[in-house]
């Protein structure tokens, strides 16, 4: 099977592996753990998300969901988000793949990996980044059921995640010990 990127992304620098890939192909999470571990003897704690396609969505089946991305925008965000989580986060690694494309339940659509030399620090960017990318990532959503078709929107809750990273109010002062 060939490996059809549309976006790819990845930096050595300053010690510091960042990776953001935009593609329709599936992807395997074991193997980009592994990128994560393997860049440097530093890293003490790796987290990560997958994120996959539900089968039932607000009372509906899903039999398909069509993700659509903004060329050359999106690309950008990613970076922006991941660079914001490096800021934010002593994070030696980041590896952020998000498919785009028709998928099935069961599918995967997303992998978010974060190393660090610590995993308080590496679960704090990870959430950060997945809240970054349910919420300020042009990518869009069409959900086929059993009822039609339409397009998602962001919920509340997920702008509420994100909207709390503004106000500072998550540290790892007032996190719970990982």
């Amino acid at each position: 099977m060939v490996m059809k990127w549309l976006f790819s992304l990845r930096l050595q620098e300053d010690n510091l592996f960042l990776r953001a890939v935009i593609q329709e192909e599936p992807f395997n999470a074991q193997s980009e753990t592994a990128k994560i571990k393997d860049f440097s003897d530093k890293i003490g704690g790796i987290v990560t998300f997958l994120g996959v396609v539900r089968d039932l969505n607000e009372g509906n089946e899903v039999q398909s969901l069509f993700l659509e991305h903004y060329p050359g925008m999106t690309e950008r965000q990613l970076e922006e988000i991941a660079r914001a989580a490096c800021d934010r986060w002593n994070v030696l690694a980041i590896s952020i793949i998000h498919r785009i494309g028709s998928l099935h339940p069961n599918d995967e659509i997303v992998f978010v990996g974060v190393g660090s030399e610590h995993r308080a620090e590496a679960f704090m960017a990870c959430e950060y980044i997945m809240d970054y990318l349910k919420t300020n990532a042009a990518f869009w959503k069409k959900e086929q059921s059993v009822n039609g078709s339409r397009w998602l929107v962001t919920r509340d809750n997920d702008l509420k995640a994100a909207n709390r990273w503004i106000s500072d109010s998550v540290s790892p002062d007032n996190e719970a010990e990982y």
